[in-house]
């Protein structure tokens, strides 16, 4: 169980830095679709509030430990902070990236459930790559 609260505990991590660098695009993207990138960037920053809990909480049902100070998060996060510096096709791009990273995450840690025979945790990781991967697919798409 210790590497499979090892992993989750990253994916915390993860979702954390991500749900701050969301805020950040949200607050300063500029350009032509501002208004449904604005939008967007909330509604993703709002999802992954929701899913860090998740697992947090799961892991605190495993008997696990979720990481909780931002020290923690950005020294397990393999999601680096926002640069400074992005267009809005900058900020789309690197949301598409920290998905796809996300969604890598998720699929160990779904094979570490499996292995640890622990089904409620593979279920909600694998809920969580579903929904990620639908996610991706919209940003391709405005992209284009």
């Amino acid at each position: 169980m210790s590497k499979l609260n090892d992993e989750l505990n990253i994916q915390v991590s993860n979702w954390s830095v991500l749900y701050i660098k969301l805020h950040h695009f949200h607050w300063y993207v500029k350009g032509p679709h501002f208004p449904v990138l604005h939008a967007k960037f909330e509604e993703l920053y709002e999802l992954a509030a929701l899913k860090l809990d998740e697992l947090a909480e799961r892991i605190l049902a495993i008997e696990g430990k979720p990481v909780s100070t931002m020290k923690e998060f950005l020294s397990l996060a393999t999601i680096k902070e926002a640069d400074k510096s992005k267009t809005e096709n900058d900020m789309l791009s690197a949301t598409i990236a920290d998905l796809q990273e996300l969604i890598q995450g998720l699929e160990k840690a779904a094979e570490l459930a499996e292995e640890a025979k622990d089904p409620a945790t593979s279920d909600l990781v694998v809920g969580q790559v579903e929904e990620l991967q639908k996610q991706v697919w919209m940003l391709k798409s405005t992209l284009g």
